[in-house]
């Protein structure tokens, strides 16, 4: 401070947190983030599902709440599921993803079979049980997320190198794939293939052969678009919009036709033109287009925030978990979920050919919600994990969604008990290559003594009398010193015969001070010369 100028105010540290940021910081933010993200997605999804199938429904003959009810079918389903998953600890979690993934392979097998799967349009990817038609390709997301996260965590807590993360991983992965390309279903196997790359990029892959995975991916999924007749019309449709706008760009067209139909704030609900037989599927691949006709721009941007927020939320968890398995579990099931989500919106407005992936919780697909659900419910049993809400949980800050659904309180990461939950098919090969490793330390360690042994002129120094060490009393008043100081004694002390040990005083308060040795008690043995210290 300068004469003559008044003292500088205090500089501020921090800006005030405002309610919004005190309300992100507390323990269970996640997980009420989770749930209202899935419970409004869910919500809308039934509501234009509903607006978009009536007039399908009427001009098939039916109610015009046919598909509507269906949907409500995979809602309930995926509800309850939603409620397991939350109440499912986390080791059942892992004790269950091999079995799963050898589940979902062999439905993907059977679904194939004439007579087993049942055909719709040209595909065979369903199982019919009546009323209820089953999926399995969409289980096997689910079973791929959850194996891969429980492999790669272990792989990882054994410090195992880059060929036991690929392997079996990705050969699993691949063949996982190549079986949902024959039913076929590329748009699915596109979805499988981003868990893939998501999980081995969280798992921590070396760039190089991270970025070899995905051009290879990329490659197999430019080639596979087209061998099949109707994949290759759809790339020509998206590069060439505007050249056959009654055949091959026909959907894509009436979608963007829809879009601008909706401007800002929308036709309304319900209101739209283009869910009467102008736009294809309208109530499935395309509901995007519905939402932006009847919600406008909007409706559609509120979509998108709600899954811009699904992404930080999902993204933060995976961060804050301490459990490696939730660690990868999280942030392979989100960028699943957005990374399916972000491709069916950028075909319906044309940034993307036309693959089929359906909106996630928004578009008819019993199964589709059902299964999406239940990786909800596993995110947020992720988010009752994180260490603070642990923490708020056994203190009783349960809020009013954990007691009106009665949720046990989560428990703490242990590596002891996560090393027991490991699968058995990951322990042989991580056995034999500790084997390996031992076997080959042993191996240096003879080869190194017999190279100490052989250097010339080391028995010789050995044999010399002055480098001869006699090992003397191990207490801590003794030490080890060579024979020849027997020479160098003082000459007040006299020299002692050769042979015996030098005993040295040890300085004033130092920390190996001379203690005497206690009297022997009764019903003790008495202290040998050996032993460190004294039994007391």
């Amino acid at each position: 401070m300068t004469a003559g100028h008044p003292p500088r105010p205090p500089r501020r540290t921090a800006a005030p947190r405002t309610r919004i940021g005190l309300w992100f910081g507390r323990p269970l933010a996640s997980f009420h983030l989770i749930v209202t993200i899935a419970v409004l997605l869910t919500v809308l999804g039934l509501v234009m599902v509903l607006s978009a199938s009536s007039a399908e429904s009427f001009a098939a003959d039916e109610s015009g709440y046919a598909l509507f009810t269906q949907q409500l079918i995979g809602v309930a389903l995926g509800v309850v599921a939603f409620y397991v998953a939350l109440r499912l600890p986390v080791r059942y979690l892992r004790k269950l993803s091999f079995p799963l993934f050898l589940v979902s392979i062999t439905m993907l097998m059977l679904v194939l079979i004439p007579g087993i799967g049942a055909e719709r349009q040209g595909a065979r990817r369903w199982f019919d049980f009546g009323v209820v038609s089953f999926q399995p390709s969409e289980l096997a997301k689910v079973a791929l997320v959850l194996w891969g996260a429980h492999l790669l965590a272990s792989r990882r807590s054994e410090h195992g190198n880059i060929k036991s993360l690929l392997v079996p991983l990705l050969p699993a992965g691949l063949l996982m794939c190549l079986l949902v390309v024959l039913q076929p279903n590329l748009s699915t196997a596109i979805a499988l293939g981003i868990i893939l790359v998501a999980l081995l990029w969280f798992a921590g892959l070396n760039a190089r052969l991270f970025g070899a995975v995905l051009m290879t991916g990329l490659a197999l999924a430019t080639v596979l678009a087209f061998t099949a007749g109707y994949r290759s019309n759809r790339v020509k449709a998206w590069l060439n919009p505007g050249e056959d706008t009654q055949g091959l760009s026909y959907q894509s067209t009436q979608a963007k036709y829809s879009l601008a139909d909706g401007g800002m704030f929308g036709r309304g609900l319900g209101q739209s033109r283009a869910k009467w037989s102008y736009l294809p599927n309208a109530h499935n691949d395309f509901i995007f287009a519905i939402i932006g006709e009847e919600l406008g721009m909007i409706g559609c941007l509120a979509v998108i925030g709600l899954f811009g927020l699904f992404v930080y939320t999902g993204l933060r968890i995976a961060m804050r978990s301490v459990d490696p398995f939730l660690r990868l579990l999280t942030a392979g099931a989100t960028c699943w979920v957005f990374g399916q989500a972000m491709i069916n919106i950028g075909y319906v407005v044309g940034l993307l050919p036309v693959t089929g992936l359906q909106l996630p919780l928004v578009s008819y697909g019993g199964t589709s919600t059902a299964i999406t659900l239940l990786m909800f419910g596993i995110i947020a049993s992720a988010a009752r994990h994180e260490p603070e809400a642990i923490a708020a949980l056994h203190a009783g800050q349960e809020g009013r969604i954990a007691r009106a659904l009665k949720l046990p309180l989560p428990a703490v990461f242990s590596p002891k008990r996560a090393a027991m939950a490991r699968s058995k098919s990951t322990r042989p090969t991580l056995a034999a290559q500790d084997r390996k490793r031992l076997e080959s330390r042993k191996s240096q360690g003879k080869d190194g003594r017999a190279a100490r042994a052989a250097e010339p002129g080391r028995a010789a120094r050995a044999a010399e009398p002055g480098r001869t060490r006699t090992r003397v009393s191990s207490s801590r008043t003794d030490t080890m010193v060579p024979t020849s100081a027997a020479y160098r004694g003082d000459s007040s002390r006299g020299n002692p015969r050769r042979g015996e040990p030098v005993r040295r005083e040890p300085a004033a308060g130092s920390r190996s001070a001379y203690r005497p040795r206690p009297e022997p008690q009764p019903g003790r043995p008495p202290v040998r010369s050996g032993e460190r210290g004294y039994r007391r």
